[in-house]
């Protein structure tokens, strides 16, 4: 969801988070990743424009989710 929000491709979003393709396409099927490789892509998807929600936010609605951060 946040990388089509920003429609940048696996290749570019491995790219800036510095980790492998094949990582950011198992990572989006649902795979395990360690916890460095989620921080890598969290950082870089917040640095393109990515906000993420947490659980139990009050402008989250209840649930964790992402959205594109206000220019």
């Amino acid at each position: 969801m946040a990388r089509a929000a920003l429609r940048l491709s696996a290749a570019q979003l491995a790219e800036t988070a510095k980790v492998g393709v094949m990582t950011v396409s198992s990572f989006e099927r649902g795979n395990d990743a360690y916890a460095s490789t989620i921080d890598k892509l969290q950082v870089a998807l917040e640095a393109a424009g990515v906000e993420f929600i947490p659980d139990g936010s009050p402008s989250g609605g209840g649930g964790p989710g992402v959205r594109l951060r206000a220019k």
